[in-house]
């Protein structure tokens, strides 16, 4: 009887489903295979996944920076062992390993801050701008991780057989493999181009006390010349003469306090004069606001160099930001290392949400290391020789004055971009500035000046809506050896104007670009560092 009912009801549900169709779906996993085949590397890929499969790639993301964490804090152990183990280092190897020990401790930060971020959401819920950080961030570990084994390296001092050489390289590909799952985790729809077919650039137009319009009048107030800051956590003077708090801005960012940047900036105004000290906004100072008396009036200065003696590239610059949030405007940061010391930076900013407004970068060769994060520049002088201005940063300049100087040899680069994976969201990128011959380069022959030259092997920069002085070679762009440039570069025109901006004669590099409006739209301040998310509180404008 049991049986009898038993067959009977399956026939009834039987026939149920054939005149009723029921689809069950259940819940798709990803395999290993399929993740890594997102990868430039699937082998390497796979022996770091779990064998089993996972629900997307946000999870593999998530597993993978777990993993780096784990990597990055052996790492430094590693490096810390190395010091102590070397004590007959040359300078140039001591300074290489101590630039590698804060890059490892800014990776493990920014790991941890990722990972939390991750693990707040998944590929669904997590918002926009948190997205953002994570890519920043995973972009800024990538680039770490290249310096390190670039200076090791440059020292010398690293060699295949060398116990730092394999985590070095297999740490980069690691924490590359982390950013490629996550870029492909994303689950937003492409970024609304920002006004592609109008001009990039903003109309700066002024109101009745002689303000631009765009000021935030909350933050800044202007009279008789003057600015002071209205809104923020506390202020101090520093003077050479003894007349503020301090004498050196160094000993002004050590007494800083610690700020979020929820209640405004903490302002350091510094004084005219003439400041000869080496100046770091280390990562735990942040919101930081840096206020001189004007570009040539408040000046910082050093002479550090790679030629000059014991110093990295990453170790030589007068000024170095680390601390998320710092502005600084009106003021001049020089090397005057010249031109015989090779590479000499005066600033190095590796600040996240970091902005140069009304300053002026003095130097020769890398004069302007924007070296990771997102950083924007507006109203900016940035003088130099070959190189002056290079980094792996998603950097914005706008409405900038790029001034080459006489080189030691017979050529100038303007730009030398680090990019090292096609999921950084890293690149350069110039809106309505002036590329101009400086005063003591102007009218002299014999001298080939470009826009730049690929560095790293996805080196991306772009030139729109920009004068180009007549001083620019008509090809544009030079190899950074041999005679062309790796296909995966991404160098861009748009708009130009000037004697230097006819593009008949560029380079017929696969890499180069006569841009579309909309290929230009990808580049604006609002689309490639999310500016008109954090800029506006800074009173700074941007277009």
């Amino acid at each position: 009887m049991i049986r009898s009912f038993a067959a009977t009801m399956t026939s009834f549900f039987f026939l149920l489903t054939l005149l009723f169709p029921i689809s069950f779906s259940f819940p798709q996993m990803l395999t290993p295979d399929k993740a890594c085949n997102v990868t430039t590397n699937p082998s390497f890929c796979k022996s770091l996944l779990p064998t089993d499969s996972l629900s997307n790639f946000y999870s593999y993301g998530q597993y993978l920076v777990k993993k780096s964490l784990e990597r990055s804090a052996s790492f430094s152990s590693l490096i810390n062992e190395t010091i102590r183990d070397h004590a007959t280092l040359t300078p140039r190897a001591a300074a290489a390993l101590n630039d590698c020990l804060l890059l490892s401790q800014l990776t493990t930060d920014f790991l941890v801050s990722s990972l939390a971020t991750l693990d707040s959401g998944n590929t669904t819920t997590l918002a926009r701008d948190k997205a953002d950080l994570v890519h920043t961030l995973l972009s800024g570990i990538v680039t770490n991780q290249h310096t390190c084994l670039d200076e090791l390296t440059l020292a010398s001092f690293l060699h295949r057989g060398h116990k730092l050489y394999a985590p070095l390289v297999n740490g980069s590909q690691l924490y590359s493999l982390s950013l490629a799952m996550l870029t492909h985790s994303w689950a937003f729809k492409p970024k609304k181009l920002v006004h592609p077919d109008r001009r990039l650039l903003d109309d700066l137009r002024v109101g009745g006390d002689g303000a631009p319009l765009w000021v935030n009048r909350n933050i800044f107030h202007f009279a008789g010349g003057g600015r002071m800051a209205l809104q923020s956590v506390g202020s101090v003077v520093v003077a050479l003469d003894g007349s503020g708090h301090y004498r050196t801005i160094r000993e002004a960012i050590s007494a800083a306090p610690a700020n979020d940047g929820s209640k405004g900036y903490y302002v350091i105004n510094v004084k005219a004069g003439v400041y000869e000290e080496y100046v770091t906004i280390p990562k735990s100072k942040k919101y930081i606001m840096m206020v001189g008396d004007g570009m040539g009036k408040t000046v910082i200065t050093g002479d550090r160099s790679v030629g000059g003696g014991g110093s990295t590239t990453f170790g030589s610059a007068t000024l170095a930001v680390l601390g998320t949030g710092f502005l600084a405007m009106d003021i001049t940061v020089r090397n005057t290392a010249g031109t015989g010391n090779h590479q000499a930076v005066a600033v190095r900013n590796g600040a996240d949400l970091s902005v140069f407004f009304r300053c002026s970068f003095e130097g020769y060769q890398d004069t302007l290391y924007a070296y990771s994060l997102r950083q924007f520049y507006r109203n900016c002088n940035i003088y130099g020789t070959v190189d002056f201005i290079f980094g792996n940063a998603a950097a914005v300049f706008q409405s900038c004055n790029i001034y080459a100087r006489v080189p030691g040899g017979k050529v100038n680069t303007v730009t030398a971009q680090g990019r090292t994976s096609q999921f950084q969201n890293t690149g350069t990128s110039f809106i309505g500035c002036n590329v101009a011959a400086a005063s003591d380069l102007a009218g002299r022959s014999g001298i080939k000046t470009y826009l730049g030259r690929p560095w790293k092997e996805y080196s991306r920069t772009v030139f729109m809506e920009s004068n180009l002085g007549s001083l620019i070679d008509p090809a544009g762009w030079m190899p950074w050896s041999g005679s062309s440039a790796p296909s995966t570069i991404y160098y861009g025109e748009y708009n130009n104007r000037g004697p230097g901006a006819a593009t008949g004669g560029r380079v017929k590099w696969e890499g180069f670009h006569l841009m579309s409006s909309s290929d230009a739209g990808r580049f604006t301040v609002s689309n490639f560092i999310q500016g008109s998310n954090w800029l506006p509180k800074t009173g700074v404008p941007f277009g």
